[in-house]
């Protein structure tokens, strides 16, 4: 049996770094990713669906993204169940009470875990709900039940025992008796092993910052003898960060840094080294290059390379053949010796010196 799992939509965020109709066509991406995530589950012909919290950024989540995420449930058709997590906690007010849910769907609402069987799956599916921004930690549990698989979904941190959110344990992991603990909560894909228990968290489902690059997406998880979990990304624009040596040409640096085509990316560029950067004549001509550029001088002033040449010294004599291999090379080859010049000058001078 195949189910997908996924977590941590964050519908509605603000992406306040971005400009207004930039944060604006983000929140529009966001919804229209859920349709993509739907097409996943029939392709994979998934036969259950968890969805491990923080769906919605905040209570405040607007109609355009409630009805979204009731039309991809419904688009799966198969049984999906939702464990609310801190940002989406269960409560009175929350759209998970105030609102109808397809019949297909089912929200777990206690802190404690509770359980719901599926005869046609032989399949029970555990879960526990937030109730507050906070939750205590999943211990002392121990599936129960006839049926073949044991699966839960959760929303917690199974990295940190000091996390704000609910601390899972590779001990608890390995008493619960699961066949799949699906977590929400941590934006990166990763998975532990624990006794019999496969634990895994998809990650977020869309990048929304620099603390949360490169692909983004969900698992899709084959229950057989023994359990696996593959990572499927989903398309959209992805948050990267490049850090560049400025150089004699920081746009020529640049552009040889970039991949061919980041048109729909969100890049941060970091210029080091030595060299001079003009960062509003670098923006204006890289704009246009990405959905969105930050472009940051950390760079120190240029320093002149050649001026231990005349020293009778091993160090003059290194520098004396740099410069006349770097006079009659051309092209890439120049740049290659110049920067082999320039980190050897900083090497000298006792500093840090990091390799391109």
């Amino acid at each position: 049996m195949k189910l997908l799992h996924a977590a941590d939509f964050h519908l509605d965020s603000p992406f306040r770094a971005l400009r207004p109709e930039q944060a604006q066509r983000r929140r529009e991406e966001q919804r229209e990713l859920l349709q993509t995530l739907a097409a996943l589950c029939r392709k994979e012909q998934c036969r259950l669906v968890l969805l491990s919290g923080d769906l919605f950024d905040s209570k405040e989540v607007s109609r355009q993204s409630l009805d979204a995420l009731k039309a991809m449930a419904e688009e799966m058709t198969v049984p999906v169940c939702i464990a609310p997590g801190n940002h989406d906690f269960y409560c009175e007010t929350s759209p998970y009470a105030r609102e109808s849910w397809p019949e297909n769907v089912h929200i777990f609402t206690e802190e404690t875990p509770d359980s719901i069987v599926f005869p046609g799956l032989n399949c029970r599916v555990w879960g526990a709900a937030f109730r507050q921004m906070d939750c205590p930690p999943l211990e002392n549990f121990h599936a129960a039940g006839e049926e073949i698989y044991q699966i839960m979904a959760l929303h917690g941190d199974p990295l940190s025992n000091g996390s704000f959110s609910r601390f899972v344990s590779k001990a608890a992991i390995a008493a619960s008796g699961l066949s799949y603990l699906g977590l929400g909560h941590v934006h990166r894909t990763g998975s532990i092993k624990a006794g019999r228990t496969l634990c895994a968290w998809p990650g977020c489902l869309m990048g929304r910052g620099f603390d949360e690059t490169g692909e983004k997406g969900a698992l899709v998880v084959t229950l057989e003898a023994s359990v696996s979990a593959k990572f499927c990304p989903l398309p959209g624009r992805r948050y990267e960060t490049l850090s560049v040596e400025a150089g004699d040409n920081p746009m020529e640096a640049i552009l040889s840094a970039l991949p061919v085509d980041t048109r729909q990316d969100i890049y941060r560029i970091t210029l080091r080294g030595a060299g001079e950067a003009a960062l509003p004549e670098l923006q204006v001509a890289l704009q246009d290059r990405f959905f969105d550029l930050t472009i940051l001088d950390e760079t120190t002033a240029p320093k002149n390379l050649w001026e231990a040449e005349a020293q009778d010294s091993l160090e003059g004599l290194y520098f004396r053949l740099l410069h006349k291999a770097m006079e009659e090379a051309e092209g890439d080859d120049k740049r290659q010796l110049r920067l082999a010049a320039s980190l050897g000058r900083r090497f000298l001078d006792g500093e840090e010196v990091q390799l391109p």
